[in-house]
């Protein structure tokens, strides 16, 4: 039987609709090399990372989040980020650690937002991503000290990063309203600790740049 236009686009139809509404809300913090503090938020990739390459590692706090009927409240993934050049120009080798505490279907499901493939927020991932050095699950802490937030992914990732002082007493530099994938209002921080130990990247970025954003991802 010929494939008509009709079909093909029927079936375009059907395979997005296979991938199941999602959302995340909580919160991400972000350590790279960069001197304080980082360019690629604000333009976005497009200048270079001061070190004139980007290596780094992530963690979110899972709030509130779904994945069709899969409920990832309460859960923390973590990630490692080692791009060699800007961030615009992809090739971007990243490794994904996922809460031991996430059941198969969950394990699942958040591999399917970080890595790209459930679209929205995070969709960019599937074309940046040149490298994938893999998932795996991982006792993963988020805590938050008064301003100071920790995360600790086993003996891999150990990182603390505190938000760097304003003008005002108590305020924190904050960049707004800005077009970040990640959140529009991006909180400046610095790395007061920052060691990795894992897919053979050994790094301390002790002192370099840091950020705090609050999350509202969504899709497809």
């Amino acid at each position: 039987m010929a494939v008509t236009e009709k079909s093909k686009a029927q079936g375009k139809g059907a395979a997005k609709a296979e991938i199941e509404r999602w959302s995340l809300q909580g919160e991400l913090i972000l350590n790279c090399n960069c001197n304080v503090f980082c360019p690629c938020v604000i333009s976005l990739g497009k200048h270079p990372p001061t070190e004139g390459h980007c290596q780094g590692w992530g963690g979110i706090r899972i709030d509130k989040g779904s994945f069709g009927k899969v409920k990832l409240d309460g859960l923390n993934v973590a990630l490692l980020l080692d791009i060699p050049e800007r961030m615009a120009r992809g090739n971007w080798g990243v490794a994904l650690y996922i809460d031991e505490r996430a059941s198969d279907a969950q394990y699942a499901a958040l591999v399917a937002i970080l890595s790209g493939k459930a679209r929205g927020s995070t969709g960019l991932f599937s074309i940046l991503v040149g490298r994938y050095f893999g998932d795996e699950r991982a006792p993963i802490t988020y805590e938050t000290e008064g301003e100071k937030r920790r995360l600790t992914v086993g003996r891999k990732i150990v990182g603390e990063v505190q938000p760097i002082q304003g003008a005002k007493d108590g305020e924190p530099v904050q960049i707004v309203n800005t077009q970040y994938w990640m959140g529009s209002v991006v909180t400046v921080a610095e790395a007061t600790q920052s060691r990795v130990r894992a897919f053979g990247h050994v790094w301390d970025f002790a002192g370099r740049s840091a950020e705090i954003v609050q999350l509202d991802w969504k899709g497809p």
